[in-house]
């Protein structure tokens, strides 16, 4: 698979204070990567020096394959947006329109997907806060970039704003795009990404698939007329790779390739009916908070 970006032994300092310490990851063509951490962690500082917002006092990094003239494929929101107060949208747009060298169609395409063709002619400073966002969201997509660059795109939204927001990167993301994405919102990261990268104190702790990353493998809550004949069965079984003994219920944890209908029919066939089989999942915020203690 083509790699849109690749770092290597990224570092920045500020004085004392390694903000980013000897970062490498990769991120591939059609991914929806996170960075995710506590605030301080390094995200925003990554994107900065990603985008050359800001100097690396160590290591490197490639987009695409290393061509300035490829930078246009990147549309970025980092940080807080800035636009003219005193212009509508359409005209806060256009001026994107013409930094990007993009068509004028462009922007009423950006506003239909983010929802906000009807307010075209509001001005920016009579827009909430959720609005501002979307209008954010609609500018990276001016020029119809390969690679949208993402940081705390629901920061400070309402949950419906935050719906808003997700849509549309789940959108832009079947389209094709690559998206990496900076959240400290674990539930974020979860719904939007299809691979992480968690940051500590400026560290890579972690990188890998969302759902191999942060999710575990079921735990069952199991019940039967005959707990005891139950807990044997299971001990004998190679689909089991923990077990907890609690009332009235057993918990166990599956190995990999196995589902709560392969132990149902496992117990089934071995002549235990059970009254109770209930899946449930690891949260990601304790799986988290582990990570990053």
């Amino acid at each position: 698979m083509k790699h849109i970006l690749q770092i290597n032994n990224l570092c920045k300092n500020y004085n004392n204070i390694k903000a980013i310490n000897n970062i490498s990851l990769t991120v591939k063509k059609n991914e929806v990567y996170g960075l995710l951490g506590p605030n301080g962690s390094g995200k925003t500082t990554t994107l900065g020096v990603i985008l050359d917002v800001l100097k690396a006092n160590g290591g490197n990094y490639k987009w695409f394959d290393n061509n300035k003239s490829s930078r246009h494929k990147i549309g970025s929101l980092l940080e807080t947006p800035n636009f003219y107060p005193y212009l509508t949208l359409y005209e806060n747009l256009k001026i994107v329109a013409t930094i990007k060298n993009a068509p004028e169609k462009d922007i009423i395409y950006s506003l239909g997907v983010t929802n906000l063709l009807t307010r075209k002619h509001s001005k920016f400073s009579n827009l909430s806060l959720g609005m501002k966002q979307r209008l954010a969201l609609a500018s990276t997509l001016i020029g119809n970039p390969e690679v949208l660059v993402l940081d705390e795109p629901t920061n400070g939204l309402d949950p419906e704003g935050i719906t808003d927001v997700r849509n549309i990167i789940k959108a832009e993301a079947a389209k094709g795009k690559t998206i990496i994405l900076a959240s400290h919102i674990l539930d974020e990261v979860e719904k939007v990404c299809s691979h992480v990268g968690i940051l500590k104190s400026g560290k890579l702790i972690a990188n890998g698939k969302v759902k191999e990353l942060l999710n575990s493998n079921d735990l069952l809550y199991l019940n039967s007329e005959n707990n005891e004949t139950l807990l044997k069965l299971i001990k004998k079984s190679d689909m089991v790779s923990n077990i907890v003994e609690t009332k009235p219920e057993i918990i166990i944890t599956l190995n990999n390739n196995y589902k709560a209908s392969d132990f149902n029919e496992y117990a089934f066939n071995n002549g235990v009916i059970l009254n109770t089989i209930l899946t449930k999942q690891v949260s990601l915020e304790k799986q988290f908070l582990e990570l990053v203690k």
